[in-house]
């Protein structure tokens, strides 16, 4: 029985699917649907009221994994009247009606540039009882603005900018988000000083293309202008930023990343593949060369800075000549990681009608090969740092063993998950002082190609004000501005009040 039944408040549940965007734009879900009433559903609670699917289109495995989902969910809300489904995010945005024809118990579809209609959607299908599908073709309000129920005491998303002007061939984001909109910086840095007068200590500036960010209101030098200024905002620990493009990337970020003593010595740079005409036939503007030559900068910059990237195997018309440059490419670039992936086809693309699709067995044996000379490169670079001190934000759900292990685990300042023993009882940093949030320095005693250990005690730890929240249960929540949703059932308990400012529209 759900909690709507018992005559309380009607509970929602939310599943993301896809990158940081849509976990950020999950958290405005999550902050609209607390707004208007609804109450998230506890980790036992199998049946919620609401259950919103936000899906994302960029794998071609994200249809089948989207209506699989929705099948297994078509019995359970029979035997529950009552029960809705929302989809929405990017295949939301891409499939429109046809997700209700192939799902026709799913009772609200919205897209990428309307979030801040869902509860209304909800409460039309349920008086209408009938299917409601709302897909804007450009952005309604900017997602900023709406409230937000932040999933972390101590690091928080800030949009700066939504939507692409790049036209990469295997991309179909452009299509879905829209062209690029960009924030006004006043808005940005009172939402960043919002987030801090509630503890948190990170955060990560997050767009499309973050780097491209000024182009709206013609300020190439933007994004640099907005580091320096969140270096500026006291309480303010780490800043990071997501993801950038190496087309816009100039030097004058590179030196606000040196010379803000907050923003963090790493950096997320997507290469996609080392062959400059696979990177031709991409679109990506920009050559391996170029690609190198900003690495190089950066290093320079700061020599302990740890470099990220993207990486795509097999695209149409990649030889074994191009996937061998793209190998010479992760040597020479020394990455501290990379999210690799296997070219796969997306309806819409230019790339999925390209000439020369690849063989799976042939794509799955040189994604094979990237793995391990990747695993070489960031093994070696990680055992680097053994007997090195790093400072530690210590994080929630970073370690699956950690529990079995003994450890904690979190982030140092470049990126690197580090799972660290939290010392003899009584020290300082004795088992079960140490809370998500607190910052810790430890030294490292082992290094995985993935992951660095800490096994010693800690020797210091710096309890802070994300690790009370933490320790409080509490949530930081950004209002956003108002826009005078419905309000269903009781609405939850508000928090203590917090100092913070809405972000203006």
């Amino acid at each position: 029985m759900t909690t709507a039944a018992a005559g309380g408040p009607r509970t929602y549940q939310v599943r993301t699917y896809g990158c940081q965007m849509n976990v950020h734009d999950s958290e405005r879900i999550s902050g609209l649907l607390e707004q208007a009433g609804y109450v998230r559903a506890g980790e036992a609670e199998d049946t919620p009221d609401v259950v919103v699917f936000n899906t994302c289109a960029v794998r071609e495995n994200a249809d089948n994994r989207l209506y699989g989902n929705l099948g297994h969910l078509r019995p359970v809300k029979n035997r529950h009247p009552g029960m809705q489904i929302a989809v929405g995010g990017c295949l939301a945005q891409k499939d429109r009606g046809d997700i209700v024809r192939r799902a026709p118990w799913v009772d609200v579809v919205f897209g990428t540039h309307n979030i801040g209609s869902l509860p209304v959607l909800l409460e039309r299908a349920r008086h209408n009882a009938a299917a409601e599908v709302e897909i804007l073709e450009a952005l309604d309000v900017f997602p900023s603005t709406l409230p937000t129920r932040r999933e972390s005491t101590y690091a928080g998303w800030v949009s700066i900018s939504v939507g692409c002007n790049n036209t990469c061939t295997f991309c179909i984001v452009p299509s879905l988000r829209g062209k690029e909109k960009d924030r006004r910086p006043g808005d940005i840095l009172s939402e960043v000083r919002a987030l801090v007068d509630e503890g948190v200590l990170e955060v990560t500036l997050l767009g499309q293309n973050v780097n491209s960010y000024g182009v709206e209101f013609g300020d190439r030098y933007a994004f640099g202008k907005l580091l320096r200024a969140c270096g500026e905002i006291d309480g303010l620990e780490r800043v990071r930023f997501t993801s950038p493009h190496p087309k816009d990337f100039t030097d004058d970020v590179i030196a606000a990343m040196a010379e803000t003593p907050n923003v963090c010595p790493s950096l997320h740079m997507p290469l996609q593949s080392g062959s400059d005409d696979v990177l031709r036939a991409m679109r990506r503007s920009y050559r391996s060369e170029k690609y190198l030559g900003i690495i190089e900068k950066v290093r320079a910059a700061m020599p302990d800075a740890a470099i990220t990237t993207d990486i795509i195997v097999g695209f149409p018309g990649e030889t074994e000549a191009d996937f061998e440059r793209t190998l010479d490419v992760v040597r020479e670039a020394r990455f501290s990681s990379a999210f690799t992936f296997q070219y796969s086809k997306r309806p819409g693309t230019p790339a999925a009608s390209m000439d020369g699709q690849l063989p799976k067995p042939v794509v799955q044996e040189r994604y094979e090969r990237l793995i391990a000379c990747v695993e070489e490169i960031t093994w070696a670079e990680n055992r680097k740092l053994v007997g090195e001190t790093v400072e530690v934000l210590v994080a929630v759900g970073e370690g699956r063993k950690d529990e079995r292990t003994g450890r904690m685990s979190g982030r140092a300042r470049d990126g690197r998950l580090v799972h660290f023993a939290t010392g003899d009882a009584g020290g300082p940093g004795a088992a079960g002082t140490i809370r998500p949030g607190d910052i810790v320095h430890t030294t490292i005693t082992y290094a995985a190609p993935h992951h660095l250990n800490a096994d010693g005690a800690p020797l210091s730890h710096r309890r802070t004000r994300a690790g009370d929240a933490a320790e409080a249960g509490r949530s930081p929540r950004t209002p956003g501005v108002l826009l005078g949703l419905p309000t269903i059932g009781a609405p939850a308990a508000a928090p203590e009040p917090t100092t913070g400012c809405a972000v203006s529209p």
